[in-house]
Order: C-alpha cells, then structure tokens, then sequence
C-alpha cells in the first residue's frame, strides 16, 4: 500500500481510503437494504490488516448504520488505533445549536471511540452556505476540537467552484471532500478545487473516484482506446490512477461492496509506481481521450448549461437528465437510481413536472424537456433503501 501525506497535518494515510456508504446490504423486510454485518466487518477488518487506514463514513450514511458497523468491526483486534476515521455532520439534523453536540456524542458512541480523528461539515451546498455562516457552526466544532472530541475540522462539498473557494477562504479548515474523476475534471468543483485547497495548506481527499462504479467499466468507443494502448490496464485503474497522480491529493476514497472489489483496489495501490505524477504525457492523452469518448455517449442532448433551472416547481432537471445519460454511458443503472432515490426525497424529482413548458422556451438545444423527464424518471425511480 502506497501513503502520503495529510495535507500539512503531520500523519500520513493510505492512498486507497475505505468509504462506508456501499457496504454490504441484505434485502429487509419491509424492502429497504441493511448492512449485511458479518460481509462488512469481514471487510472493514481485511482492509485494515492490508494496510487501508482511512476509513471514511457520516452520519446519514446506511440509514444511520454506517457508523455503528464501523465501530464494531474497528474495535475488534485494536484495530481502531491503526486507522484514521473520518465522518460527517450534515447541516441538515442541526436544528439547534444543542442538535450540533448530541449528533457528535451520538456518533462518537456508534463508533465506540473517544474522539473522531476528521470531523467534517457534511455536504455543503450553494443554497445553505450561507445560513451555515450565520449559526456560527465553526465555533461549534473548535468547542468539539478544544474538548479533544475530534483532532481535525473539514467539509464535504457538492457544486460549482465559485462557492468552494468561497467555504474554503471562509475558515481554515484542515480538509476537504469533493467529487472528482476523470469525466469530472471540468464539472462540480473542476480540478480547479484540487489546487485551491492545496494554496490554502488543506487534505484534499477524493469521493466518487469511479462515478459509482460507472467508470468499471468502459463502453465499446473507450474500450477501443484502452486496448490499443501499449500499455495494458483495466478501466477501473485508469480511472485511479488519474487521481493518484495529483500530489496535492492525500487519499482516494473509494466505497467497496465485496472482498473481490477490495483485493483489486488494494493490488492496484499497492504498485510502486502509484505514486503522484505517475502518468505520461501520453498516458494523459489516453485518459483525455477517454473522457471524451464517455461524453460522446448521450442519450438526452442536455448539456448542463441549467438554463432550463430554476424550474416553477423546484424540479432538477439538468440532474435528472445526467443520471439518466450517465445510466447509459455506463451501463448500468443502480449508482444513478440510487442517486435519483436523494432526489426524491428531497421532492425535486421529475414527478413534480407540470408540464408548464418553461424550461422549454429556455433550453438552446431546443429538448421536449417534459417529455424526457418523463423517460427519464420511469427509467430512474424506485431505489429504497
């Protein structure tokens, strides 16, 4: 297993860090999916004793399970005081400033720990930045930090750069985690964000390295590519390995369902040569053109502009759209579904659509958007859990 440093903290991790959000599930009763605890800690307890020692989970995450099955399988064999834990409190359960701490204690005992090593501000988004600036939530986590109940304060971010540089600018966070990938380079935060939280002395760790498993798995245009390559890989280490070689990057978050997965991963991070600026520049070439092959694969023509947002009722349009396309570009529909399923429940779905026909005046690509949020939902809806 390959380390490196955390930011200017002065420990290092794994470049391979666990995430918790795809353990292992079991079919209920009721019809959601709980964690299956004996293929979980069987994991959690393989990936420590080959060497992965940043764990990363939240709050909400397995509907509140997440935590408690870490800390289970973690206090097995004094594991516990071989890893990193990072987790997450999401603005959205802060109702009042005394929900702040009994969130944290509530963790602290599903975790079965005495503090937490990375204490993040879960998700910040465009639409709260400011009212989380307001209730003073950074004041609450330094009360956290000089009690000893977490070492370290960082943010978890969704959306566009502008807002990043502002959260980052704002508090001399520690860390960060954000979603980039090699079809994501230019979109969320862009590689841009790698760079700022690196002026400002930050971790940067990476979630959604494989865009939930999609970039497993290439279609025929970008198979093409890879295989007439000299060099040899899987879709999946092209798309690591992208990653790994930014050294601003201090570790890769990627969440592993099953033991085969996780074998792989480890194998992959543990090369000598899957270290930062590991790529060529004809490497590089690959990787770009790979990405354009993906992005030629559209079944909706929508382009993300979001000329089309914001919609009468509250409706994600350009989102429901590029899960529906990603669904298709991979493949594969369950990371999309499940996806689509937080959509739902935040009642911005394609099921709220009137038909209104605002948007439409609105799109340049001239798209009947009604209509296909129609496809687009009966394609995506359904995910529980």
């Amino acid at each position: 297993m390959q380390y490196r440093a955390f930011g200017k903290l002065n420990f290092e991790v794994s470049t391979l860090g666990m995430g918790c959000m795809r353990l292992p599930f079991i079919d209920e009763n009721d019809g959601s999916k709980g964690v299956n605890r004996d293929k979980a800690y069987e994991l959690i307890r393989y990936a420590v004793d080959n060497g992965i020692t940043y764990f990363d989970t939240a709050y909400g995450y397995h509907a509140t399970d997440s935590e408690a099955v870490l800390g289970e399988a973690l206090e097995e064999g004094g594991r516990r005081a071989k890893v990193k834990i990072a987790t997450k409190q999401p603005f959205g359960v802060m109702t009042t400033q005394a929900d702040i701490r009994r969130n944290l204690e509530n963790t602290l005992k599903k975790l079965r720990t005495d503090h937490v090593d990375i204490y993040l501000l879960h998700c910040i988004m465009q639409p709260t930045w400011q009212e989380i600036q307001k209730r003073e939530i950074f004041a609450e986590f330094e009360k956290f930090k000089a009690e000893g109940l977490i070492k370290h304060i960082g943010f978890s971010y969704h959306g566009q750069f502008p807002t990043f540089k502002e959260v980052v600018e704002r508090y001399p966070w520690e860390m960060c985690l954000i979603q980039q990938n090699l079809l994501d380079v230019n979109r969320e935060v862009t590689e841009q964000a790698i760079y700022t939280a690196n002026k400002h002395n930050m971790a940067v760790a990476i979630m959604e390295p494989l865009r939930g498993g999609g970039l497993t798995k290439a279609p025929k245009v970008v198979a093409d590519l890879y295989e007439n390559f000299p060099i040899k890989r899987q879709p999946t280490e092209w798309a690591f390995r992208h990653l790994v070689n930014y050294p601003e990057v201090s570790t890769v978050v990627s969440g592993m369902t099953t033991l085969e997965q996780l074998k792989d991963n480890l194998a992959m991070f543990s090369q000598p040569d899957m270290k930062a600026s590991c790529l060529t520049d004809d490497e590089k070439k690959l990787i770009a053109a790979a990405r354009e092959g993906y992005e030629s694969i559209v079944t909706i023509p929508c382009t993300g502009c979001n000329y089309c947002v914001p919609c009468p009722q509250n409706v994600e349009i350009p989102r429901a759209f590029a899960l529906y396309n990603d669904a298709h570009r991979f493949g594969h529909f369950d990371q999309p579904r499940r996806s689509y399923m937080f959509t739902r429940r935040a009642n911005r779905d394609a099921s709220f659509c009137t038909a209104c026909g605002v948007c439409i005046d609105k799109c340049p690509q001239e798209i009947n958007i009604p209509e296909d949020l129609k496809v687009a939902h009966a394609a995506l809806d359904g995910w529980e859990e």
